[in-house]
């Protein structure tokens, strides 16, 4: 981890004369608005931070910019971006001898003590891969040296990093605002002890050491996995004494106080989002089975009525940024969204400025809701997510929304003005049929029909966007088997043809969907083991690159790679995939603890798969407890308003 100063001049010399021969230049620039520049030497700990996507997508992505300020905040710390390069960009400096850079500085990122990657999602991972060897750091954790970063992972993927364990030295699980500071520290004191190695261990097995014993974070060689004959995981266990047996996520219990990001950067170059966001809570209670993001937030805590007013000041003082979106998995159940809508409404009226909430549950929607944030005349489109198409699959996956609400939801807004309503639905649920699917176009057709009574007018349209389901870790469909991606072919052709075949809707209804077979990939990164790692390093080796880009991702690549690379064990592709998993099997993540009861999640599974049952879990901030198990078992609590608050006006100066 000793780096000479040379190691950390910048590559921007050598990288300048070469940018006019790669698309999109300016995304390596850096320099962005509100971007930081610190010394090296005044520095005692280095973070290089990463999203591993292009620049486009990184940017904007909240987790790396609030952490970005957090770390710069210290007078001690010094934190620097990197993002994944382009494949003209990866040959150019594979050529001419560049190394992973940082955009703030251009400092090789091997020169930094940690390389902080933060995956929201598992087709990242072959990207990781790239910038690890174009850094210059070699690819699996057991083969770095001391000179070499700490590899830490975070983010949703996190709360499984079984598959790329072999190339991570550490993972964080949950929120992060806190937990860096704590790494921080514990490397500060290391490095000013003399990077020492204790009790046999090297000085990069002491560090690591120290950060594991601390319970706070999962260092994967610490850890040894042992698989029974056929193919299923026997147990996982601590192989070092101190090292705990599970692993803690972190919640963030105090909103108002971490008010990140204060002062957005402001991108370059054009962005996938090109808007200011500001959290206005975490964590669901909403039980959809499906979504792993609701259950490992847990609990909800809410941001007060005014410091959201002031992140959206400070937001659009601070970037110039004329759009706001108001972010969380549920943005309408803020129990005072009401009033958070109205004061900014009442806030920015005579200005530029728009506000959006870009997704609302149908059942929380609200027409007064609506005309606030478009009191200033930009109308955004309406996104609902009803998931299923039939009753019987909300029921199944908990998405506690009828046929009726949605009408009548969708009926009150077409009848205000609104043109465009966009829908969202998931194939290949749990128990889905081929009818469950088919009615998703009834349900279309209806919301047109009922758009254009209501209206008078024709020239209403509905677009309904379809997803493949991917079981994930830490929700009650774990377990589940993945639908093979012949059949969601097969039934998104017929739903397809049964909307174009109705000549009264077919123009008024658009379709977008994406196959089934990128979705079986995320499956095998999402549920896999260790084993997984080295399907993951033989598609990377064969030339895998921005997995989560349509034109760039190759299932027959994945295939492949995975029919070598466990020719040797009892398990392939479909056994990671549509394989239904048993209550007693030990899955990969059990030693993960994310607060959740797994005997919890079992029986919520077993209610949703049983044809007799009809149980639905309501939200728990307005019913009694229902033993998830989260608060209990991480001291937390649900955290809400109302707070009585209120958004005065902005002072006119």
């Amino acid at each position: 981890m000793q780096s000479s100063p040379r190691s950390a001049e910048s590559v921007f010399p050598l990288l300048e004369p070469l940018l006019p021969s790669v698309q999109k230049p300016i995304q390596y620039v850096g320099g962005e608005l509100n971007s930081t520049q610190k010394p090296w030497d005044g520095a005692e700990v280095r973070w290089a931070l990463m999203y591993p996507d292009a620049y486009e997508v990184g940017l904007p992505n909240q987790g790396v910019q609030i952490l970005y300020e957090v770390l710069n905040e210290r007078d001690w710390i010094l934190a620097e971006r990197t993002y994944s390069v382009w494949p003209d960009m990866e040959a150019t400096m594979r050529k001419h001898g560049i190394p992973q850079f940082t955009v703030d500085n251009h400092r090789p990122v091997r020169a930094f003590d940690v390389l902080g990657l933060s995956f929201s999602t598992e087709l990242g991972y072959t990207n990781m891969l790239t910038a690890l060897d174009l850094a210059g750091i070699p690819l699996h954790a057991v083969d770095r040296g001391d000179e070499d970063p700490v590899v830490l992972a975070g983010g949703h993927a996190a709360f499984n990093p079984e598959p790329v364990a072999d190339f991570l030295d550490a993972a964080v699980l949950g929120d992060g605002e806190e937990i860096v500071l704590a790494i921080s520290d514990v490397i500060r004191e290391w490095k000013s002890e003399g990077r020492p190695g204790l009790g046999g261990r090297t000085p990069r097995d002491e560090l690591l050491y120290r950060l594991a014993v601390s319970g706070a974070v999962y260092v994967p060689k610490f850890y040894d996995v042992d698989y029974l004959p056929d193919g299923r995981i026997k147990r996982v266990v601590p192989n070092t004494s101190g090292v705990p047996w599970r692993v803690h996520k972190h919640t963030l219990m105090d909103l108002d106080a971490w008010p990140y990001p204060k002062k957005p950067l402001v991108p370059l170059a054009e962005t996938v989002h090109e808007r200011f966001s500001v959290e206005i809570f975490r964590g669901c209670t909403r039980g959809c089975r499906f979504c792993q993001a609701g259950m490992i937030t847990r609990p909800v805590r809410e941001r007060s009525i005014t410091t959201i007013g002031d992140m959206v000041e400070n937001g659009i003082r601070s970037t110039g940024f004329d759009e706001v979106g108001l972010l969380s998995l549920s943005s309408a159940d803020h129990t005072e969204i009401g009033e958070v809508a109205k004061g900014l409404a009442d806030r920015y009226e005579d200005s530029n400025v728009s506000l959006s909430l870009p997704s609302t549950r149908v059942d929380a929607f609200n027409i007064t809701l609506a005309n606030e944030f478009s009191r200033n005349g930009r109308r955004s489109g309406l996104t609902f997510a009803p998931e299923g198409g039939s009753e019987r699959m909300r029921k199944v996956i908990n998405k506690m929304v009828t046929e009726e609400d949605l009408i009548r939801t969708v009926a009150t807004a077409y009848s205000h003005g609104w043109r465009q309503v966009k829908l969202y639905f998931m194939c290949g649920l749990p128990t889905e049929t081929d009818e469950d699917v088919l009615e998703i176009a009834d349900l279309a057709k209806k919301v047109i029909a009922k758009g254009r009574e209501v209206s008078g007018q024709n020239d209403i349209r509905c677009t309904v966007s379809i997803g493949g389901f991917v079981p994930k870790p830490h929700t009650p469909f774990q377990w589940a088997a993945q639908l093979d991606h012949e059949t969601t072919d097969d039934r998104l052709k017929k739903l397809r043809d049964n909307v174009r075949a109705d000549k009264k809707f077919a123009r008024a209804i658009g379709f977008r969907y994406h196959d089934g077979r990128p979705g079986i990939i995320e499956g095998l990164l999402s549920r896999g083991d260790r084993r997984v790692g080295r399907v993951i390093e033989q598609v990377w080796r064969d030339g895998g690159r921005f997995d989560g880009w349509s034109e760039h991702f190759s299932f027959e690549r994945w295939e492949s790679a995975a029919g070598t690379s466990l020719a040797d064990l009892p398990v392939d592709l479909d056994w990671y995939t549509t394989r239904e998993r048993e209550h007693a099997e030990v899955l990969p993540w059990d030693h993960l603890d994310s607060g959740l009861d797994k005997d919890w999640l079992w029986e919520d599974w077993q209610d949703a798969i049983d044809p007799n049952l009809d149980v639905e879990v309501e939200d728990c901030r307005w019913t009694p407890c229902y033993d998830c198990g989260v608060c209990p078992s991480q001291d937390t609590e649900i955290q809400i308003g109302p707070t009585g608050l209120k958004l005065l006006p902005l002072t006119v100066v």
